[in-house]
Parts: C-alpha cells; sequence; structure tokens
C-alpha cells in the first residue's frame, strides 16, 4: 500500500484514518487532513486573515515540519496530480514554502508512480556568485506544474508564471495546491477560479473545504473529533458566508 498506516508525530487522530472516507473523497484526501491535523497544520480558534476576515480555522504547510510528515505530504501531491491526469514535463516550486513541496512531490512521483521528473525552484533574490541567477535545480524547460500550499489572492503564482515567461523553452502547465479554502473575493469567485478565468490555467487541489467540513462532520460529538461542536459550526457558518460555492473540485 502507498500509504503508512503508522501513527505520525503524536498520533492523536490515527484511531479513525481509514474509518470514515466518503465515497467521494479518495484515501490521499483523506490522509492528507489526518496529517494536517496531526501536524497542526490545520488550526482552528480566531485568525485574522490578510483580507481581514476573521476565520475560524487557520492552514500553515509550514507546520509540516518533520521526515515523516513531509514524505507522507509529498505522496499525497503526487497521487493528486496523478489521479488529474494533467500533462506536464517537469515541477517547479516558488520560495519559500513551495521549496521543499516540490522535492518531496518529485520524490513520490518517482518512488511511487515510476514518474521521474526534473524539479526546480527559484529564489527571492538573484545569486551574483557561483552558479549565479535565481533559479535552483533542472533548467525550466516544457510544460511546467507549479507545486505551492495554497493560493490566496494568487500574487505569488503570477509571479512564476512571469518568471516561467523568461524563459522561452518553458510553459505553465497549472498548479497543484494542499488546500483550496475557496472562499469568494469581490468578484465572488475563489481566489483560484479567479486564476483559472485569467490564465486559462487548471488549479489542483488535495482538498478543498468542503472536504475538510465532510471530515469533520463525521466525527462531530464523538470522542475522536478534532473539533469542538461550537469550532465545527463557526466553521460551516463562514463557508455559508464566505464561500464560492461552485467551486471546481479538480
Amino acid at each position: 500500500m502507498m500509504y503508512s498506516q503508522n501513527k505520525t508525530t503524536n498520533g492523536r487522530y490515527s484511531t479513525y484514518l481509514y474509518n470514515s472516507v466518503k465515497p467521494l473523497m479518495e484515501t490521499f484526501q483523506h490522509q492528507f487532513i489526518e496529517l494536517a491535523l496531526n501536524a497542526e497544520a490545520l488550526c482552528f480558534g480566531e485568525f485574522t486573515l490578510k483580507s481581514g476576515r476573521c476565520s475560524p480555522y487557520f492552514f500553515n504547510a509550514g507546520q509540516f515540519n518533520r521526515g515523516q510528515e513531509l514524505a507522507i505530504l509529498g505522496q499525497c501531491y503526487a497521487a493528486k496530480i496523478i489521479a488529474s491526469g494533467i500533462d506536464f514535463d517537469m515541477l517547479f516550486g516558488p520560495a519559500y514554502k513551495g521549496i521543499p513541496l516540490v522535492a518531496v512531490t518529485a520524490a513520490a512521483l518517482a518512488t511511487y508512480h515510476d514518474r521521474d521528473v526534473p524539479y526546480a525552484f527559484n529564489r527571492k533574490e538573484k545569486k551574483e556568485h557561483g552558479e549565479g541567477g535565481s533559479i535552483v535545480g533542472a533548467p525550466l524547460e516544457g510544460k511546467v506544474l507549479i507545486i505551492d500550499d495554497v493560493i490566496t489572492a494568487g500574487t505569488a503564482i503570477r509571479e512564476v508564471l512571469a518568471l516561467l515567461g523568461e524563459h522561452e523553452q518553458a510553459q505553465p502547465a497549472g498548479v497543484t495546491i494542499g488546500l483550496d479554502r475557496c472562499e469568494k473575493g469581490s468578484n465572488d469567485l475563489s481566489a483560484s477560479q479567479t486564476f483559472e478565468q485569467d490564465f486559462n490555467l487548471p488549479v489542483l487541489s488535495i482538498v478543498t473545504i468542503e472536504h475538510l467540513l465532510d471530515f469533520l462532520s463525521k466525527q462531530d460529538n464523538t470522542e475522536t473529533s478534532a473539533v469542538t461542536h461550537e469550532q465545527l459550526e463557526a466553521i460551516k457558518n463562514y463557508w455559508h458566508q464566505y464561500g464560492a460555492h461552485t467551486v471546481n473540485q479538480s
């Protein structure tokens, strides 16, 4: 089996790892949520976002900071990419959080899916000595699939597209992210929907807020629940108020 069923760092949620998978939720999606809860990459409370909204949950991929967590995370990204059927030649990870994500995804694609593809990432500032430049890793060429944690305003991804535009042999294939919050902006579309509309490129997410709500709802008022009933209701209310409900769950 591709995924380890052993407990992760603290093992808090391992008892229900495969017990309540929604029929439409893939194993790697369930695994991703489980992993995010264990690593406390998914937190619940009150968090002020860049938009000024007060969110009842927050996702921080920087919390995946142990070897086993990164190994499983790479498997989740790779599984989503393969399941989507997207055509790509190489991977690219935007600095900074995209750097470890692209490395573990490339390793998982080679190990579990027999797809040994090159990858690269960028520096925030160009290096003037040594090999120089802002790109580290393989040359940017062919169809480039961007790997990142989330799309908020889409600013970082747009910068990557501009960077790819400087390399004649490279063309963007799409973006793969961990969690899509699916929140509407000023035009009632989510950040990922706006990106897809503006650039005609697919945004693949391992899970969306709807997957997370389904997962949490199944543990509501049980001993294994990751959130209190009040926290769950707060997330539902937030989604009802700010959700871009015609999301693409590709």
